[in-house]
């Protein structure tokens, strides 16, 4: 058995989604369930190893298990967002994506200097996402250290690019192409 198959069974795929060749893994279905999710927050909270200052949600579901992680990892909630989002001062990193550039952002003053942080999203694939958010809060002094995923899709290459950037990450399960 493989570990954590309970909570991989109520991850739904949906082929073809965003385009054709596409299994989209969809965390909504393990959401839905309260013990599941409930579970899914445990084992985060128990395969990271903190203390941390801040935990930093990428919008938009990584702010779901940023938010409930953080209360059991007695620390604060970093929203790191798309473009425009935040309002007040921001600081922002741009990344590439398969076609064209997007930005995350985050308030200039959210993270200070030397706090430890936990990145947290859904799920890893080919890193961009995460490895801008390592980025960004560098950028304004925090340490990134480690970061946790419920998924992780190995094939795309994102947790190496973490490890790389010197980043931990975490999952609690992987998908192949299956």
């Amino acid at each position: 058995m493989t570990a954590n198959a309970d909570l991989r069974a109520l991850v739904r795929t949906i082929p073809d989604h965003p385009k054709p060749g596409i299994l989209f893994r969809d965390i909504t279905t393990l959401l839905l369930d309260p013990a599941g999710f409930a579970a899914t927050i445990d084992r985060m909270a128990a395969a990271v190893s903190g203390p941390f200052d801040l935990i930093a949600g990428i919008e938009a579901r990584g702010f779901v298990f940023a938010a409930a992680l953080a209360p059991r990892l007695n620390a604060g909630v970093l929203l790191i967002r798309k473009r425009n989002k935040l309002p007040g001062a921001v600081i922002g990193v741009n990344y590439a994506l398969e076609y064209g550039e997007d930005r995350v952002e985050m308030h200039a003053d959210a993270c200070a200097p030397g706090a430890r942080i936990l990145l947290v999203d859904d799920l890893i694939a080919t890193g961009g996402t995460a490895l801008a958010g390592t980025e960004l809060i560098r950028r304004a002094g925090g340490i990134v250290a480690q970061a946790a995923f419920v998924i992780d899709l190995p094939a795309l290459g994102g947790a190496d690019r973490l490890r790389a950037a010197g980043v931990e990450p975490v999952a609690l399960m992987e998908f192949q192409g299956d």
